[in-house]
């Protein structure tokens, strides 16, 4: 597909639609597996005791299990408001400024090189860190660490919904709470966007070359997306677990970002070990890996659509142009 084509599309407005059909599509198909991934990752021997901490299911499918029966099945999807609420928004900005800094990346022929998509990855996911990310995370993470009976109508818990946390987080710790972990947040979306577009742009390639097509199946960007989004979690799993706990816990004074990350570093080292840091891994892959094949998939299918409907819309009015 030439440079000049792509340059004629109403960029944002394609990665908008698609991007956000993509991104809904995929948060309703995978967060329960993100909500078993974050019990993990918050559980600690220490809080909980010895005897405790044994008797816990340690698999995903036991977490999961353990989930449903004290808390109910819509207890998996704790926190997706908050996710849904921000889809379109971080799905428009990933690939409409991943689209932007290859386009500054790019050489006099349009061609952009492998450390080139590597970099505009980089810079997609601090954009969409920064922008809608973080404070999606908060919420979501302040959500799903509730413990409360969702079929217990007495059972009320402490963040009713997404807006009702946003609120209550900004009334009683302030606007920047909603920014904790931003450097953490914003350093795992790069380096998971830079492996995601960097692999996934690479596997089409090599895929269109191999078949001699223009374009591929849909159940090719499903498998190519789906091997490439599960990339990213692998190489930065310690990233995302030290995150989620200063994420999770109450802002103290005027503590700064730095010495919270050493002080939640030093005791998940010293009082868990390290494999504590690779602590919901497994879900983890689980549900970014189908995630990211979801989305590459709907992204290129409405991405088709709507080039079709903008290729037969110009036909139109070339037509009536001509005979007027």
């Amino acid at each position: 597909m030439s440079g000049s084509k792509q340059a004629t599309k109403p960029t944002l407005m394609v990665h908008l639609v698609a991007g956000g059909a993509a991104g809904l599509a995929e948060a309703m198909c995978c967060h329960p597996l993100d909500t078993i991934k974050v019990r993990m990752q918050l559980r600690s021997s220490r809080r909980l005791g010895a005897e405790a901490a044994a008797a816990q299911p340690k698999s995903f499918l036991g977490v999961g299990q353990r989930i449903v029966q004290r808390e109910g099945v819509r207890a998996l999807y704790k926190g997706l408001g908050a996710v849904v609420t921000g889809i379109v928004p971080k799905m428009a900005i990933r690939f409409s400024s991943f689209e932007l800094y290859k386009s500054w990346l790019a050489n006099g022929n349009g061609h952009v090189s492998t450390l080139g998509v590597f970099v505009a990855g980089l810079g997609a996911g601090v954009t969409e860190a920064v922008a809608v990310v973080t404070p999606m995370d908060v919420i979501k993470i302040r959500l799903q660490a509730q413990r409360h009976s969702t079929v217990d109508p007495l059972d009320v818990p402490k963040y009713r919904n997404a807006m009702h946390a946003a609120f209550t987080i900004v009334k009683e710790e302030g606007p920047a709470t909603l920014y904790k972990g931003v450097a953490l947040t914003a350093l795992r979306q790069a380096t998971n966007q830079a492996v995601n577009f960097t692999f996934y742009q690479e596997f089409k390639r090599i895929a269109r070359q191999l078949q001699s097509v223009d374009e591929l199946p849909s159940y090719q960007h499903l498998i190519l997306g789906g091997v490439s989004g599960a990339m990213g979690p692998i190489s930065n799993a310690p990233i995302d677990t030290i995150k989620t706990r200063i994420q999770k816990s109450a802002s103290v004074g005027r503590e700064s970002g730095w010495t919270r990350f050493v002080q939640v570093t030093r005791e998940i080292a010293q009082k868990e070990g390290y494999r504590a840091f690779y602590r919901g891994l497994t879900p983890r892959v689980l549900r970014v890996a189908p995630g990211q094949a979801i989305t590459f998939m709907v992204y290129e299918k409405v991405k088709s659509w709507i080039d079709l409907w903008n290729a037969r819309s110009q036909h139109m009015r070339l037509g009536n142009e001509k005979y007027a």
